[in-house]
């Protein structure tokens, strides 16, 4: 059993953080194709998934999900979320705005209460009367008329700036939806559709709402285990805590034994102190000693729950994971939706995809290995394995590179597809 006193190498760390997050087998080990109670599993395991709009290739709560399990059918996925007989998951907001499983509904509950609360002393919005009214009307006509999207409520002022473009209606909607009164029961070309939280919400679902000493405590021990292994204070990284109002009950949790504190020889050398979750220090062990080994290639978002740790890409990788679509053309180095690239327990590079939807072509607009990576045969013939699995999952009949700094690396993974 693993102990405070042993130091740990950055190799074990890195694989023990890459099984925690279901990235270690080889994606053609993966039997069969996944269906519902895998890929539930698979989002509980996690904890939670992000959502984002960017839509250069399928969304990122899609690619997460791939990264893990291969192709597989984003409909069962999305039964899962928004077809009442098979209803698992919810939208909240956890790390960010996330797919959470709905048997952590309760944890949402604290959050709810206290906005709630905020909004009605603090917001000069709500304070208006006409806004109030606002608010119970658009309850009110989601009540009668049922679940409703952003074109069902008209708006004939002017546009406003920026990508959410609000509106006074939406601005309501928002505000009933952070209070728990609304929820998203459905999407429509990535658009929310509400309706009434009794009407989405299934009857098993626990709707006690736990102190937030006791949320924080939960997603806490639920960012440790997902991270496999962190720092510390990177445990509140998971979920939006801040680390120094969290500080203690990391501490704590310490103290009580669910975390155990392990020490790891970092890049410089120097032993630094981690934690992990009291079950994994057994798992610890058995990757320190070899007996799990590490097989996957894949592709990852600039999303993807491997990245929630602040400053772990560094520490463990030497990498730095760097989301570019909202800078200026000019300004990127990598492309406007890079994509960290696994090998193994290393991210090699990066590479910065669009899906041509009218002539099947993945376009590759830019393919970038870290200096001293070497493209040997395994290296390729994995690369050709997620090229092929990701050209599935997105139905693409031809891969593009576009760059002529690239057309060495095409000439040799293009004839293994």
């Amino acid at each position: 059993m693993g102990t405070a006193e042993k130091v740990y190498s950055l190799a074990a760390a890195r694989v023990l953080a890459l099984h925690a997050q279901k990235l270690i087998e080889p994606i053609q080990q993966i039997p069969g194709k996944p269906g519902e109670e895998v890929i539930y599993q698979t989002v509980k395991d996690l904890g939670c998934i992000q959502i984002d709009s960017l839509h250069v290739v399928e969304r990122s709560q899609y690619l997460v999900l791939w990264s893990r399990l291969g192709s597989y059918d984003k409909a069962d996925f999305d039964d899962l979320l928004y077809n009442p007989d098979k209803r698992r998951l919810f939208e909240g907001w956890q790390h960010a705005a996330c797919f959470i499983p709905l048997e952590d509904f309760r944890y949402q509950m604290p959050r709810m209460n206290s906005v709630h609360q905020k909004h009605i002393e603090q917001s000069k919005w709500l304070a208006e009367p006409d806004n109030q009214e606002l608010v119970r009307s658009v309850y009110e006509r989601i009540k009668k008329d049922g679940a409703l999207r952003a074109r069902d409520f008209e708006y004939d002022g002017p546009k406003r700036s920026g990508w959410w473009d609000w509106n006074p209606a939406k601005t309501a909607r928002e505000y009933l939806n952070a209070w728990g009164d609304l929820m998203i029961t459905a999407r429509v070309n990535f658009q929310r559709v509400y309706d009434l939280r009794e009407r989405v919400l299934p009857d098993w679902v626990e709707v006690e709402a736990p102190s937030e000493e006791q949320r924080d405590r939960y997603w806490l021990e639920q960012g440790v285990r997902a991270f496999g292994i962190c720092q510390p204070l990177q445990a509140a990284d998971y979920s939006y805590l801040r680390r120094n109002f969290v500080r203690g009950h990391i501490a704590d949790m310490t103290a009580e034994g669910i975390f155990k504190e392990v020490k790891v020889k970092t890049g410089d050398g120097s032993p630094q102190t981690f934690i992990v979750h009291k079950e994994a220090l057994e798992l610890l062990d058995q990757v320190d000693k070899g007996d799990i080994r590490p097989g996957r290639t894949t592709f990852l978002s600039p999303f993807d729950n491997l990245l929630w740790a602040r400053g772990r890409d560094g520490e463990f990788w030497n990498f730095r994971a760097l989301l570019e679509a909202y800078k200026p053309a000019p300004t990127r180095e990598w492309g406007y939706f890079n994509m960290p690239i696994l090998y193994h327990d290393e991210l090699i590079g990066r590479m910065d995809p669009k899906m041509d939807r009218k002539s099947g072509k993945l376009l590759i607009r830019g393919f970038f290995l870290e200096d001293g990576i070497e493209l040997h045969e395994d290296l390729i013939n994995s690369l050709a394995d997620a090229f092929r699995s990701f050209m599935d999952f997105h139905r693409a009949d031809e891969v593009v590179f576009e760059r002529k700094e690239d057309a060495q690396l095409g000439a040799k993974i293009l004839p293994r597809l």
